[in-house]
């Protein structure tokens, strides 16, 4: 209880002049509204008693009129003080909201990202699902995909071009991946090939035939392990034409001047005149990642890495099953 003696009449001082009053005094003011006990609410404030006192007759100083009537025994409201207390909890509430907004906003995650991807990895289930993840988890964040070659897939992640991209393991060292998925791959052939109408044939048939050639940019083993050079048997694959991207070597394949290899989606992602899809029974599959550098520490980055992680449990099958 603040003695009698703390009672003391508002300065009186022309409102204009008078300094606004703060939301700490109007938090202590409505606490001891409560308790009507300058004690009691000062512990549940958790200030001394004779600076929770001085606070509240700043308070009164700064409005320009009592708000308690205070004896040795009792604190009570005055009627001006009782009246008050609607308008500084409406106060208090609207900090509160203007607070809870500011840091709903302080922690949306804002940023551009540039995604590259190769041949029709753009279209496929997982890319559009991780994509549609990112943007309900982080709807300010922006985006664009850039459809990359042989070369630029590596050239622009390491120039800074791209941030991230879907592309098609094996890659050169130094760089991380997320696996995605995997699929098996197919034998691309000119439609006129005596074994473009087989249901499935093995490497050793495809032994000779010309094999279309990467951009000298376009990483040598990454292009190595898609031909499957060497064959098992250690023989070198004859390479042929030169192609930079995908469209450019079913082009080649459907003139008759080379073969390929292309992930199995590809015969519904790629169908072309002149070119045949041709499951191969010892061709080893073909995987799907998103790639990136070490050194991006890039805070959109890690965001879809994260919406990447959750597709991919949310697609995982359950624990026991096969």
């Amino acid at each position: 209880m603040e003695p009698a003696n703390g009672t003391s009449e508002p300065h009186a001082m022309p409102a204009a002049s008078r300094p606004e009053p703060t939301t700490h005094q109007l938090r202590l003011f409505l606490v001891l509204a409560e308790e009507l006990h300058f004690g009691r609410a000062a512990a549940r404030s958790f200030v001394t008693q004779p600076s929770f006192s001085q606070q509240i007759r700043t308070l009164e100083t700064r409005l320009g009129v009592a708000l308690l009537d205070r004896t040795s025994r009792t604190v009570r409201l005055t009627d001006t003080g009782a009246a008050l207390i609607p308008d500084a909890r409406a106060v208090i509430a609207a900090l509160d909201r203007i607070r809870r907004t500011a840091d709903a906003h302080s922690r949306e995650l804002r940023g551009h990202l540039t995604i590259g991807t190769i041949g029709a990895e753009a279209a496929m289930p997982y890319t559009q699902a991780i994509l549609t993840e990112l943007r309900a988890q982080h709807p300010h964040l922006t985006f664009e995909i850039h459809s990359v070659d042989f070369t630029e897939q590596i050239e622009g992640l390491a120039l800074g071009d791209i941030d991230v991209a879907f592309l098609r393991p094996p890659l050169p060292p130094g760089f991380r991946t997320l696996h995605l998925a995997t699929e098996p791959r197919m034998a691309c052939l000119p439609a006129g090939d005596p074994l473009a109408g087989e249901p499935q044939i093995c490497l050793a048939q495809l032994s000779g035939r010309t094999v279309v050639d990467v951009p000298a940019g376009a990483p040598r083993l990454w292009w190595d392990d898609w031909v499957v050079n060497p064959r098992p048997d250690g023989a070198s694959v004859r390479f042929g034409p030169v192609a930079p991207d995908i469209e450019s070597m079913l082009l080649t394949v459907a003139r008759g001047e080379a073969i390929t290899f292309l992930p199995t989606a590809a015969q519904h992602l790629y169908p072309r005149p002149g070119v045949a899809y041709v499951s191969v029974a010892d061709l080893p599959p073909s995987v799907s990642a998103l790639v990136w550098l070490p050194r991006n520490h890039h805070p959109a980055l890690t965001a879809l890495l994260t919406a990447a992680r959750t597709v991919l449990r949310r697609s995982a099958p359950p624990t026991g099953t096969s």
